[in-house]
């Protein structure tokens, strides 16, 4: 593999598209094969939003945020995960374990979640698909990129990324009632 490129704008691009459509596609997973619409905002899970909540329909377009996030924090690291033997590996290792298992909060499906919580087990483990898929995308996006840095993932992260926040838009206006989707 050639060597990690140092600029960091370039870093903070290929982390945020990466996240942003794996998080996009994972919860596209998540709506239509876990059926998240049917369960969050009721009975256990009332805490959440529902899925025609503005907050859901704006949280695609909101990752780019988090992605920017994410290449801060990960940045010093990079050469650890593109250079380095199985780094793509020790990336997915990462993520699995700081995004999801051992989050500080109390949320579904993490360590605190099952001990701080009320919630049942079921709950705690729905959303493992997910993440496994999120993470194994998100993984696969960046790492690939980084092995292959070709001009045509650039050009597809711009109208992916472009058409999530267009979507995500869309989402909100339409749970506000500016939209119609009949």
């Amino acid at each position: 593999m050639e060597k990690v490129e140092n600029k960091f704008g370039i870093f903070m691009w290929r982390m945020t598209a990466a996240h942003t459509v794996s998080y996009f596609i994972a919860g596209i997973f998540a709506i239509l094969v876990l059926r998240y619409d049917q369960i969050f905002g009721v009975d256990e899970l009332s805490f959440m939003r529902p899925t025609d909540s503005p907050w859901v329909g704006a949280g695609p377009g909101l990752q780019v945020l988090r992605g920017l996030l994410l290449s801060l924090f990960l940045y010093p690291f990079r050469s650890i995960f593109f250079t380095t033997k199985r780094g793509w590996l020790k990336f997915w290792f990462l993520n699995l374990g700081l995004s999801y298992l051992l989050t500080v909060s109390a949320a579904p499906g993490s360590f605190e979640g099952i001990i701080y919580t009320n919630i049942p087990i079921k709950y705690h483990l729905i959303g493992i698909p997910e993440i496994l898929l999120y993470i194994t995308l998100f993984t696969f996006f960046l790492w690939g990129w980084y092995k292959k840095p070709k001009t045509i993932f650039k050009v597809l992260s711009i109208i992916f990324v472009s058409l999530i926040l267009l979507m995500s838009l869309m989402g909100v206006l339409a749970s506000i009632g500016i939209v119609q989707t009949n």
